[in-house]
Order: structure tokens, then sequence, then C-alpha cells
């Protein structure tokens, strides 16, 4: 049996009260297939502080307990999707602040870009791809923006029915399981 594909779908947003898990839990359902193992990294539960190694990350010499367990995480995965919200145009803090601490590890990395946001996030998209382009990541064609409105959410400000919100983007999410699959292991094309 040939061994599964392993994504790791970053969490990138660590508010309290955030609707990201929820959009998490629902990517990772769409993501599903046969050849993959999709597993949640969440940013806000593995809590790396703003960036204190003394080196730059491309030396690899990592001296902190904290950099060196994400540099393991990391290299654990084949390929990537980083899912948040768009922050004024761009991107959260603690998702930048995971990606810089590191180097190699992102190196030729498929990765796909989901932001939710009020206009599906295309200028967070944007500022995304020129990070991981400088991380000489592997930047999928598909990125599904994820729209959201006000009309979608509970006075609890959490999705009334998920499944219904995004149900116009789904096939695109899971277009992105089939670009990881051609990408990372073409001799199963059919």
């Amino acid at each position: 049996m040939t061994e599964k594909i392993k994504i790791g779908l970053i969490l990138g947003s660590n508010r309290p009260g955030r609707i990201g898990g929820t959009i998490a839990q629902w990517v990772k359902k769409e993501l599903a297939q046969e050849a993959l193992t999709i597993d949640i990294l969440d940013l806000a539960e593995i809590r790396l502080p703003f960036l204190d190694e003394p080196e730059i990350p491309a030396k690899g010499r990592y001296q902190q307990e904290h950099t060196k367990r994400w540099s393991e995480t990391v290299r654990r995965y084949d390929g990537f999707v980083l899912l948040f919200p768009q922050y004024n145009w761009g991107y959260p803090a603690v998702m930048k602040n995971a990606l810089d601490y590191l180097y190699s590890e992102w190196q030729h990395k498929p990765v796909s870009i989901m932001v939710y946001g009020g206009h599906g996030g295309f200028q967070g998209l944007i500022a995304m791809k020129l990070v991981t382009q400088g991380l000489n990541m592997y930047n999928m064609s598909v990125n599904p923006p994820l729209n959201i409105s006000k009309e979608m959410f509970d006075a609890a400000d959490q999705f009334i029915d998920i499944e219904a919100a995004f149900e116009r983007i789904a096939p695109q999410v899971r277009l992105v399981s089939e670009e990881f699959c051609q990408l990372l292991r073409p001799e199963d094309r059919g």
C-alpha cells in the first residue's frame, strides 16, 4: 500500500471567538480523500512566541525548543493549506510569525492559500503569495476564496449553516485535494 500524502492545514488565527476553527473543520472535510492525511495545525494551540531565534532561520541552527518542535512538525508534511482571515488587506501576524520561524522546511512544498473575509480575502491572498514565494514554496493554482457575510452568522457570531454558506465554493476546495495528488503523486494520475 502506498503511503498517504500528509497535508498540514495551518489555521492562522488566534483571536478569541474566531470562526477559523469551524472553517478549518469544514475545509478538512471537503479535502478528504483516500490518498491524503490532513491534520489541522492550530497556531492558537501551538503558541509560538514572537520570533526569538538569535540567528536567521535560513541557517537552520535553531536554539529554542519551541522552534525545534515546530521544525519537526513542519518537516512531517508534504504540503500545506494556509487558512486565515484577511486583516487590513493582509494576513494575521501569528501566521507570518509561524512562517518566519523556519526556512528550508518550507522549500519546494506545495501550498494552497485559503483566506476568509468579507470579500473572500483577495488582498490577503496576494500578500501571502509573496511570502510563500520568498520561502520557495510552490504556490498551487487552486486557492479558493472563502467569502463570508453577516447573513451567515447567528447572534453569537457563529455559522448558522456552514455547508450552505460555502456550498458554491466546495467544488474548488475539493480541487485542492486533486492538485495535491497530481503534484505529489503524479504516478497515480489516471
